[in-house]
């Protein structure tokens, strides 16, 4: 038998989380800029109907199981009021310099049901001492505090933009560093494990749990392999490809997450004028990936994209089921399933038991109308995993059977069913 890579405990509950939202508000949804400079006055930051409960409430209603918010972006200002640093809300206007929106938001997400993640840029362009070794303690007690004082975390973001021009404290210039090596990856990893076990860590590192896509555009890929390598991916041709694709050879079970912005422009944060991605546009990002929507400047998602996720709810939702037939598993040369009559299958859903490990690298869903013997492919692909969606031409009565043609080891199907 062949030795694969397997999930953790912490990954396994991931994979039960497949849509949720990136909530992303900082100073720079009130300059209109995408990266802050770092030099930004603290009283910019004034929202005036700062409401974190409507933005969990939105996610819940548009079927996300959790939102992940920017504590910190790049420009390295602290959505909470870090003991370490002056550049926070504790000198802004609103709450009169004594709220904390990270409080905020991890307690409306609690009280909606949905869980909680945080994305702490590691690049800060506002800090004096970013790209010495001072930094990196400042950045591990800032860390610290996020783990320690706001209950249990789903997921923490480490975004891979680094290095560049910046304020830096005054300095106003360009400073460079290897993201390898700079950042304390080992003790990030140790500080999860001592106090939010079960938090997956994104980014592009050894120990991390979950590696980027290689884009921002929602689009996935196939094959998609969970397997990767426990060290940095470059992300040069090569590297973004094997982003993309994973490594069937890969030695460590690390998932792909696809981001991408719900905003037709593809801006994070909020602009005015922005208008949302077309329904149709984002159902089909659903079902390969994820959506995402920014906070304006009063503090509370828009209508526009309030509205746009509950529309992908009512769309998702008949993607999801009801169920029109479901297989019952057997050997794997042959899983079929009947369709009953006068009702149209519009797709299936498939599911390899990853527990075992990710093992399916071709199939097909072939159709025998019935009565007839012969069978037509109506869909195939390359990998599978934790599930996977694909069209069907409009089917009804007759036969679905899904061959799997090649795969790493014996494959492990756990679910074929029609919807």
């Amino acid at each position: 038998m062949k030795s694969l890579p397997l999930p953790t405990p912490r990954q396994l509950a991931w994979h039960e989380k497949p849509f949720y939202g990136f909530v992303h508000f900082s100073p720079n949804t009130f300059t209109g800029l995408e990266w802050g400079y770092g030099d930004e006055d603290p009283t910019i930051f004034a929202p005036t109907a700062l409401d974190c409960r409507q933005w969990a409430r939105v996610a819940r209603e548009g079927g996300m199981s959790r939102l992940v918010l920017t504590a910190k972006h790049h420009d390295g200002f602290c959505l909470w009021p870090s003991k370490w640093t002056e550049h926070s809300v504790r000198n802004s206007p609103w709450r009169g310099g004594k709220g904390d929106v990270v409080r905020e938001f991890v307690d409306a997400c609690a009280a909606e049901g949905i869980e909680a993640g945080l994305y702490l840029s590691p690049w800060d362009r506002n800090r004096a001492d970013y790209g010495t070794p001072a930094y990196r303690d400042y950045y591990l007690r800032q860390l610290e505090e996020l783990f320690t004082q706001y209950g249990p975390l789903a997921e923490v973001w480490f975004d891979g933009a680094n290095g560049g021009d910046g304020y830096y404290g005054g300095a106003r210039e360009k400073r460079s560093i290897d993201q390898k090596s700079y950042y304390p990856w080992a003790e990030i990893v140790a500080a999860r494990d001592r106090w939010q076990p079960q938090a997956v860590l994104f980014g592009n590192f050894g120990g991390a749990d979950l590696r980027w896509i290689g884009n921002e555009a929602g689009k996935s890929s196939d094959p998609c392999w969970c397997g990767f390598h426990d060290r940095w991916a470059e992300e040069d041709a090569a590297g973004l490809e094997l982003l993309r694709h994973g490594d069937p050879a890969g030695v460590k079970w690390k998932p792909a997450e696809v981001d991408v912005s719900i905003r037709q422009d593809t801006h994070w944060f909020h602009r005015d004028g922005d208008a949302p991605i077309p329904l149709d546009w984002l159902v089909r990002i659903w079902k390969d990936s994820v959506g995402r929507g920014p906070p304006t400047r009063e503090g509370l998602l828009s209508e526009a994209d309030a509205a746009r996720l509950r529309e992908l709810r009512a769309e998702t939702d008949k993607l999801l089921g009801p169920t029109l037939a479901e297989a019952e598993i057997g050997p794997c040369g042959g899983i079929a399933l009947a369709l009953p009559e006068g009702r149209a299958a519009r797709g299936v859903w498939i599911e390899e038991d990853i527990r075992q490990g990710q093992r399916v690298a071709a199939f097909a869903v072939q159709h025998r109308p019935a009565g007839a013997e012969g069978w037509t492919t109506v869909a195939s692909g390359e990998t599978i995993g934790r599930r996977r969606y694909l069209d069907l031409p409009p089917l009804s009565a007759g036969t679905l059977r899904l061959r799997v043609e090649r795969s790493l080891d014996e494959p492990r199907i756990a679910s074929f069913r029609a919807v």
